[in-house]
């Protein structure tokens, strides 16, 4: 079969090339859109990362097509209901991130309660003086709120008891086991909102998750409160954020991402919404209170080597199923 991988780094090729033999593959840097679906026409299986919007319009230029499979968690980028319709399987990489974004979510809350960018820019420009912008906070006896608990929330929540945090949680499903081990408490999201000094979303996105967080009920926030978003930006309604920002609801956000990031960094055609987002965003980046990272909370060797592994098995088991 011919496997084309798009979004691909080089670390990635190489993974990939040892562990599936026997089939022809082939590797683009570039995400895949109208603009490059030549490069993908007569595979029978293709393989993307979340910039890659795999929608009608690209699946209806595939005629080979068996399997999309996507080296991330999300599938947001993938039109589901069409390509079932269409009797294409797809696949995703479930659990890589489980202990990598949880480190990396609170890496952004440590780095945003000690004060470490600005105390980096300051020294850089050799002042070492204890300035009173450094004053931090301690995370010990503080409460977290953790939206969504998952494989990753679920490790979040393991990290804060490290720190002696109180710990809220809100989820569809409640695994009340879980909590009643770890000696914390499932709240409605209004309740984990208003009670919580720092907020980490770990929930998938989908149709009733998007602006979970909204101009609404970010209004319920604790005064100084610290938002973490480490899942996808279009959980949070970025115009919310930016007024929270503002009226200093919140003291600040660490982000992994932000609503309308793909076309931030792709541009191309947009629309009105998502040129409002863009200037949104923009103005959200420049702001001294936030830390915005582009998307790479999963980023490790452990996680990369992780994602391809699956990637690769769940390839071979469905060419082999397929036979």
């Amino acid at each position: 079969m011919k496997i084309s991988f798009f979004e691909v780094r080089d670390t990635e090729k190489v993974l990939l090339e040892s562990a599936i033999i026997g089939h022809e593959l082939v590797f683009y840097s570039q995400h895949l859109d109208e603009k490059s679906i030549d490069l993908a026409k007569d595979s029978d299986i293709v393989s993307v990362f979340v910039d890659s919007e795999i929608r009608k319009n690209i699946i209806d230029l595939l005629p080979n097509i068996k399997m999309i499979i996507t080296r991330s968690t999300g599938t947001d980028h993938i039109d589901l209901n069409y390509a079932k319709e269409m009797g294409i399987l797809v696949s995703s990489v479930s659990s890589y991130g489980m202990h990598t974004v949880a480190e990396f979510a609170f890496t952004l809350i440590l780095a945003f309660s000690r004060k470490i960018c600005l105390a980096r820019e300051q020294t850089r420009k050799g002042n070492f003086s204890l300035l009173p912008e450094l004053d931090g906070f301690d995370l010990f006896g503080k409460t977290i709120g953790v939206v969504g608990t998952g494989k990753i929330g679920k490790n979040m929540i393991l990290i804060a008891k490290g720190f002696s945090m109180k710990i809220l949680a809100t989820d569809l499903y409640p695994d009340t086991n879980f909590a009643e081990e770890n000696n914390f408490e499932y709240v409605p999201l209004s309740v984990l909102l208003s009670a919580s000094d720092i907020v980490s979303i770990h929930a998938p996105y989908n149709e009733t998750t998007k602006h979970l967080i909204n101009t609404e009920n970010i209004k319920l926030m604790k005064k100084g409160s610290v938002l973490i978003n480490t899942a996808r930006g279009e959980i949070v309604e970025s115009k919310a954020l930016l007024e929270a920002l503002k009226d200093e609801t919140l003291a600040g956000a660490g982000l992994d991402v932000i609503e309308g990031e793909r076309k931030l960094k792709r541009g191309g055609d947009l629309t009105e919404e998502e040129k409002q987002n863009i200037e949104i965003a923009k103005e959200i980046i420049n702001m001294p209170n936030v830390i915005l990272t582009p998307h790479i909370a999963f980023f490790t060797h452990e996680a990369e080597a992780e994602i391809t592994r699956v990637v690769a098995e769940n390839i071979l088991n469905f060419i082999s199923y397929k036979k």
